[in-house]
């Protein structure tokens, strides 16, 4: 069991140190903003470049936070009746919920995310706007790296379940 818990440790730990990390775009995202719209309206000046850059922090924040949020259960969930489930209950409403729903959308937004940043880096696609970002891999690169994020959660959240299903409590 302590294999167990040293694994679900190591997951959460990668998710939060990314999690953290990636809170720190919002900043950056929020002074992007505030400099195009200063531009705009200051100097009429605009870019594609700055809205595409907004899109893409946007995206990348999104994207590589999810398994941190679902860590920290700050998901969208209905809690209509989950909320009156008993520990038991919850923990295998939460693991055939991951095992069942979460693991399979992460397994296809690796594969098929890879795919497409692959595809991206290998015709050197750049935005189709004039004065847009170029390299658009970088920023499709983060859909499988964001999924294979989550489903690691998803992997530890499982691996919970399955200890307070077996009441096992944490070493």
């Amino acid at each position: 069991m302590k294999l167990v818990v040293n694994i679900e440790n190591r997951i959460d730990e990668l998710n939060q140190a990314v999690g953290k990390v990636t809170s720190w775009l919002t900043v950056i995202l929020v002074g992007v903003i505030i400099f195009d719209v200063f531009m705009r309206y200051a100097f009429a000046i605009t870019s594609a470049a700055s809205f595409e850059l907004e899109w893409h922090l946007f995206a990348a924040i999104f994207l590589l936070a999810a398994g941190w949020t679902f860590q920290q259960d700050r998901h969208v969930r209905v809690d209509v009746f989950y909320n009156r489930f008993s520990p038991k209950t919850k923990a295998w409403v939460n693991g055939l919920g991951s095992l069942v729903l979460l693991m399979p959308l992460c397994y296809i937004g690796v594969t098929e995310g890879a795919q497409f940043a692959y595809n991206a880096y290998a015709l050197n696609e750049t935005s189709p706007d004039p004065g847009g970002l170029p390299a658009r891999f970088v920023i499709k690169s983060a859909i499988p790296l964001g999924f294979l994020l989550l489903g690691l959660q998803g992997v530890g959240e499982i691996l919970k379940s399955f200890r307070a299903i077996l009441s096992v409590s944490k070493p």
